[in-house]
């Protein structure tokens, strides 16, 4: 039997032609973006995902080579920038202090980034002397206050292993 006007039949929801490039073009579009942003995204973050270079220790100076007046010790590294390899020197001030522990200091002023000397001006005899400015720094690495620097001298990390000293990235610790 028939049911008068009542129609059973579904009608299936056709996308439109509009609609099916709408979604088409989005679609394509998204794909490209994510494309040209995924080498940008690593190269922003790559830095973070490198392994940290303050690991890095370097053999100096043998421990019975360092004494109580401070010495100024030269090591070479390679440095790699992309493709072009280097040697770099660093340089450190160390020294024992009364307590027999070892400190190595940074070369450099925190001034004008000049490189510091021991004892090389007669009028300070037992200090670190910059000659850029007159800047000076005391045997343990301080700033004497009213000469320009305003910070002390950075200290390197240290790390003794089988009579040699170590050095790593250097730090402010004083």
């Amino acid at each position: 039997m028939c049911r008068g006007g009542v129609n059973n039949v579904r009608e299936k929801a056709q996308v439109s032609r509009r609609q099916f490039l709408n979604y088409t073009l989005t679609g394509v579009g998204g794909f490209m973006a994510a494309g040209m942003l995924a080498p940008m995204v690593r190269f922003a973050i790559d830095p973070v995902l490198q392994a940290s270079g303050t690991e890095d220790m370097h053999a100096v100076v043998e421990v019975s080579e360092i004494t109580t007046e401070p010495q100024r010790f030269d090591w070479t590294i390679k440095q790699v920038d992309a493709w072009y390899t280097s040697d770099v020197i660093h340089s450190a001030w160390i020294y024992k202090n009364e307590k027999d522990e070892i400190i190595a200091l940074s070369p450099i002023c925190k001034h004008l980034g000049c490189a510091v000397s021991w004892a090389s001006n007669e009028e300070y005899p037992n200090e670190f002397y910059c000659p850029c400015h007159g800047g000076r720094y005391y045997k343990n690495g301080l700033n004497v206050p009213n000469t320009p620097p305003n910070a002390a001298l950075d200290l390197f990390q240290k790390e003794v292993k089988d009579g040699t000293l170590y050095l790593g990235a250097q730090c402010q610790t004083l």
